[in-house]
């Protein structure tokens, strides 16, 4: 080291010593709070100054500032993991079926990252312009402007400003939005000190020489606080001008710029417009000065009226389109289905916490084409002044996709009229569930009772001569009870009574004729088969029967509480041949890195054997006004179904519960299944009336006709003659009556 070099580290030493005694005597005599701190920042300095003595000594005076960061960065080299791999907390996006149509999303703080690819060059020159222009110059840390800042600030009394560089700030951002934190350990993780500060500058030192200029800056932008909600800069331009970064304009890039310095203060949507357009003009003379724009080009952001699209973000299923709230239960059903997925965490609250802050990119399945006819067919049976309600349900057959969730109900938190329960509720009336376990759907279990029947090889033309009532062989007393024996009773007689089949019998909708099958074949085998379809019991009374299910003789004439969208599922396993798939809202699902997530594929097993789920379509077309392949259909109880659908091959199955306190019907295609349910969600005492069937089986069938459109006509097949006609199958008379 030279005599030269020598004297003036040497001076510049005893100057900070002199300093810190200086500001030391200051301290013992009172004075503020910034004082009494100040020797601990001074003794930084000349910590780090002395650390580079002997080092700098042999450069030149440009090398200096250079050979202080080196020296920082050589006390603190581990970098904590979240620094080294910033926590991932953003925004989960959902979008309707085409991708595009976006339902809502969640988050808990508002951001999403993008890459610098996708931010204006604009905005990423206006942030390095109005938070550190020596950015492309510096190692970390900026020990010029953190001098001159100390120097500034020894004079003036003020805290230091303009000394924390863009990677020191984005260390402070990374720690205090550690999701992993609590609230308390954040603020400690940032708290005023300068032990804070030193532990800052050593990471931010770090930092520099692991990552690019390019890294530090795109991680910045993506989590800086820009106000209003917004994290990171795409959140920003979509928050205050409703667009995505990379579409920002010079001007807008520097009002958003300029608000991270004090985002509440210059917020132009809830603050000081005029101190907003100010700081805009800072930035913008900012980057005149760094070249990065021509000073005609700030003049002319200058003179640019502030223009602001704001948008608010929405988050939950309450904040989906208010113009669009009856997606709100599909946003419910999503969002239960979602905390079933173990792919999203081992818990509940681990999966809740995935869905807010993992970035996801869920495209869903509703189809807003379908929702839109489904609500409007809901809506032509009963409207939103009603009490009464009419949730419907479609599904695709073959993957369980949810296509539509539609009911006469906003899906909001809003009060009711004269503190009532509707129009305005976020209960799951559609798919059950939060204390809603679904309605009697009649005669739509018969369908249950058949498959049961096929399945043990009984075929469609098993014929009983179906009397009115029927004794059957379980306990009962009171009404509907014969000498001790609960005897059930067509709904009109003089239709239904005599022999029947599983053709007519489903067609005519005979209850004397399942009951009798169900005897023959065990309560416990329709109700194990309609559990194998997705019929989920969730009244505690229902869970009980079907615990002990051979007692359960009622249980095909519909008496458990179901919803229109296990109704429509387990009829989709049927006209998927058997195959049943679990309910599914969605179509696609990536995170936050674009990897595509498992839990979007169909969950589909064989539920049902291809020969015993084609005999019951066929049996299910009789209903609808159509035709078995075989001819066997002689009358069905929704004949208007066949004319709604312009003859394209359709099954169903209507249902009404006691008293018709409810009616139901299910249809399906082999390319969709949908099912709705008249009932009163609070007062099952509320009878619906047989009057409202007509409109009910209207309102599905027309929801079909719809989600048909454009589709290629698909048939049914035919069904064997073994389980058609059984033992005659063989013989030259199996295509005569059959017992019909």
């Amino acid at each position: 080291m030279s005599i030269e070099a020598g004297d003036v580290l040497g001076r510049r030493w005893e100057s900070c010593v002199a300093v810190v005694r200086a500001i030391g005597r200051g301290a013992s005599t009172g004075e503020s709070e910034w004082v009494r701190t100040r020797p601990i920042l001074t003794l930084l300095l000349c910590g780090v100054l002395s650390g580079a003595v002997l080092a700098a000594a042999a450069f030149p005076t440009a090398a200096f500032a250079g050979m202080i960061v080196n020296s920082a960065a050589s006390w603190y080299v581990d970098l904590p993991s979240d620094l080294q791999t910033p926590p991932d907390e953003q925004t989960s996006y959902v979008y309707a079926s085409d991708g595009k149509t976006l339902i809502t999303t969640f988050y808990d703080q508002n951001r999403r990252d993008v890459g610098l690819s996708d931010i204006a060059p604009v905005m990423q020159q206006a942030i390095v312009a109005a938070e550190d222009t020596r950015f492309y110059q510096h190692g970390g840390v900026d020990v010029r402007s953190l001098l001159r800042a100390f120097v500034k600030d020894t004079a003036s009394g003020q805290t230091a400003q303009g000394a924390s560089t863009l990677t020191m700030q984005y260390v402070r951002n990374v720690l205090k939005n550690d999701p992993s934190l609590t609230p308390e350990q954040r603020a400690q993780a940032t708290v005023d000190t300068p032990g804070r500060k030193i532990q800052e500058i050593r990471y931010a030192a770090t930092l520099e020489k692991r990552l690019s200029k390019k890294e530090i800056l795109d991680r910045y932008l993506n989590i800086a606080y820009f106000g209003d909600g917004a994290y990171g800069v795409d959140a920003a331009a979509q928050t205050y001008f409703s667009k995505p970064a990379s579409e920002l304009t010079l001007p807008e890039a520097a009002l958003l710029a300029g608000l991270v310095q004090s985002p509440d203060a210059y917020n132009p949507v809830s603050g000081d417009k005029n101190a907003a357009l100010s700081r805009r003009s800072y930035v913008l003379d900012s980057m005149a000065k760094m070249k990065v724009i021509t000073a005609a080009q700030a003049a002319a952001a200058k003179a640019t009226p502030l223009t602001l699209h704001p948008q608010q973000q929405p988050d939950d299923c309450t904040s989906v389109p208010s113009d669009h709230n009856d997606w709100g239960f599909f946003c419910d059903y999503l969002r239960r289905w979602w905390d079933t997925q173990p792919q999203f965490g081992a818990t509940v609250t681990d999966r809740e916490q995935a869905l807010k802050q993992g970035g996801y990119t869920i495209v869903t399945s509703l189809d807003p084409n379908i929702q839109a006819v489904a609500l409007r067919q809901s809506l032509s049976v009963y409207g939103y002044d009603s009490r009464r309600a009419l949730p419907m349900a479609v599904v695709q057959p073959g993957t369980g996709r949810v296509l539509a969730m539609a009911v006469n109900r906003h899906y909001s938190l809003a009060a009711n009229p004269g503190g009532g329960t509707y129009p305005n509720t976020v209960n799951q009336l559609i798919a059950g569930g939060g204390g809603v376990n679904g309605y009697q759907a009649g005669s739509t279990f018969k369908m249950f009772t058949m498959l049961a029947a096929l399945s043990q090889g009984r075929p469609l033309n098993t014929t009983f001569d179906s009397p009115s009532p029927l004794v059957t062989r379980w306990p009962a007393s009171g009404p509907g009870s014969c000498g001790g024996k609960w005897c059930p009773i067509n709904e009109s007689p003089s239709w239904m009574d005599g022999p029947r089949t599983m053709w007519n019998g489903f067609g005519r909708s005979v209850n004397t004729y399942f009951v009798w099958l169900e005897e023959q074949i065990g309560p416990q085998a329709a109700v194990a088969m309609a559990q194998r379809l997705g019929i989920t019991f969730r009244a505690s009374s229902d869970a009980a029967l079907a615990a002990n299910a051979a007692s359960w003789g009622s249980f095909t004439l519909g008496v458990a509480q179901t919803t229109p969208l296990d109704l429509a599922d387990a009829y989709a396993t049927v006209a998927a041949g058997g195959m049943y798939c679990a309910p599914l809202p969605v179509l696609k699902i990536t995170d936050a890195s674009g990897n595509n997530v498992p839990a979007a594929d169909p969950s589909c097993h064989r539920a049902v054997n291809a020969e015993v789920a084609t005999a019951a379509t066929d049996a299910a077309r009789c209903p609808v006004g159509q035709q078995s392949a075989y001819g066997r259909c002689d009358g069905g109880t929704a004949t208007n179904v066949n004319a709604i659908l312009g003859g394209r091959p359709v099954a169903g199955k209507t249902g009404s519960s006691e008293n018709n306190a409810t009616e139901t019907f299910v249809g399906f295609t082999p390319q969709v299944a949908a099912a709705a349910t008249a009932a009163d969600p609070d007062n099952p005492n509320d009878y619906v009336g047989q009057g409202v069937s007509p409109s009910v089986n209207a309102a599905v069938a027309r929801t079909l006709a719809a989600a048909l459109n454009g589709q290629p006509y698909a048939s049914f097949p035919t069904p064997s003659r073994a389980l058609a006609f059984g033992a005659q199958a063989g013989s030259a008379s199996a295509g005569g009556d059959g017992g019909a």
